[in-house]
């Protein structure tokens, strides 16, 4: 029930991809909609106004969501747009250190000739889905002054298509090394650039990290670095404790908002972290658990609301209720829980590879500039007053012109075919 591979998952060979197309089992289709129809829900008290979250997702809302999936949404219609949009495939890889996974990846080529490879990686609770918008504009670009990208968006293990690990160990460190095994040995392409959110931002640092000579470019849509100190950066530091008058009114609310997040919003990472398959007893049983959990990070994080309509949330919901929800909980203790601190030293060294930052709003990890600059060669920087945690859904067209402008600068292109 839920995941089916084209052949046994244990026949496959290594670095020899299959075509994959994605089909949830009916039967899992069935018993989400009979679970919906019977679920329970809390009440609501009476102080809390219509637009107080507070204490966490709002009845009304999980409701009609979860009214919408059992009723409106159409999965198999879903299934069909997806396979459509994407070239999904299947393939198995040697990860050092780890050893063999099955990894789902999307790979788009691209008609251009000077197309450069792009790695697109995801974070929680997202998917490679997040690149349905601006799949397209990035691979066969209508100006073509633009620069155009062959596209890979691979799912994280665990998360979406790709299996769940069955032994743990397979932190961002261990991705980013089965995220460039794909690349180069799978797909062939000897260098590449990368761009990630969330968990994406942390894969992608430790990816060009261990292959500075392979990633040759990155751009990030969430920097979540440490604040300066007086030794490590005096400079910045100094500015950070005179920000009410020396920073923009931007950084201070990213700095506001960063701050809130840390006190107020994430619960959820320190259980997640902790222990995750605790709390995946009960999401990975209950759709409306799954819709609940996810429904109020896409409250908070969302900007452009109007953008990210019921079915997009359902489709996010999706990707994670097919496999149990558990696989991608799990993910957090990989990277920050148990003393691994995986995901915090991503963050910790300098990165000398170019490096462009996009930052919107509502993107909870926000830092300014000097910030990032002390573990990063920033090359590119943009700040946007509108957009959020999902910024390729709900910002498309400046995702896409943030990325086509960065990778084709000069800086870049010295570094993708100079050396």
């Amino acid at each position: 029930m839920g995941l089916k591979s084209p052949i046994p998952i244990q026949d496959l060979k290594f670095n020899t991809p299959i075509p994959y197309t994605i089909h949830v089992d009916r039967e899992l289709l069935d018993i989400t909609k009979q679970k919906l129809a019977l679920a329970r829900y809390p009440e609501e008290q009476t102080d809390f106004g219509p637009d107080n979250w507070t204490q966490g997702a709002k009845v009304e809302r999980v409701k009609h969501l979860a009214e919408f999936w059992r009723e409106g949404y159409d999965w198999d219609e879903e299934e069909r747009r997806l396979n459509t949009i994407f070239n999904h495939f299947l393939v198995k890889v040697d990860v050092p250190g780890y050893g063999p996974i099955v990894l789902h990846y999307t790979h788009t080529t691209s008609s251009f000739p000077n197309a450069i490879p792009l790695l697109f990686c995801h974070g929680w609770p997202g998917s490679f889905v997040e690149a349905s918008r601006v799949i397209k504009p990035l691979t066969e670009p209508e100006n073509e002054t633009n620069a155009a990208f062959h596209f890979i968006a691979p799912s994280i293990p665990g998360f979406g298509f790709s299996p769940a690990p069955t032994k743990s160990g397979l932190g961002p460190n261990a991705v980013a090394r089965a995220f460039k095994t794909l690349m180069t040995d799978v797909l062939g392409y000897e260098k590449f650039v990368t761009q990630g959110g969330d968990f994406g931002s942390f894969i992608t640092r430790s990816m060009a990290m261990q292959y500075p000579g392979v990633i040759r470019a990155q751009h990030l849509n969430m920097f979540p670095v440490a604040p300066p100190s007086l030794w490590t950066a005096p400079g910045a530091y100094l500015r950070w404790c005179l920000s009410g008058i020396m920073y923009s009114e931007f950084e201070r609310e990213a700095v506001r908002r960063r701050a809130g997040f840390e006190m107020d919003g994430s619960g959820y990472l320190e259980m997640q972290r902790t222990r995750p398959q605790t709390v995946g007893f009960g999401l990975g049983d209950s759709p409306v658990g799954v819709l609940a959990w996810v429904v109020e990070k896409v409250h908070e994080w969302v900007d452009v609301g109007e953008a990210v309509g019921d079915g997009d949330v359902i489709t996010l919901v999706m990707m994670h209720w097919v496999q149990g929800v558990v696989p991608g909980l799990r993910f957090y203790r990989e990277a920050f829980g148990d003393g691994r601190r995986e995901a915090e030293r991503a963050f910790e060294g300098y990165v000398g590879v170019p490096t462009g930052v996009s930052m919107f709003a509502k993107e909870q990890l926000h830092c300014p500039r000097d910030w990032a600059a002390r573990v990063a060669n920033i090359q590119f920087w943009r700040e946007y007053d509108r957009g959020g945690h999902f910024s390729s859904l709900e910002r498309p067209d400046l995702f896409v012109k943030d990325l086509s402008e960065f990778f084709s600068s000069e800086v870049v292109l010295e570094s993708f075919y100079g050396k």
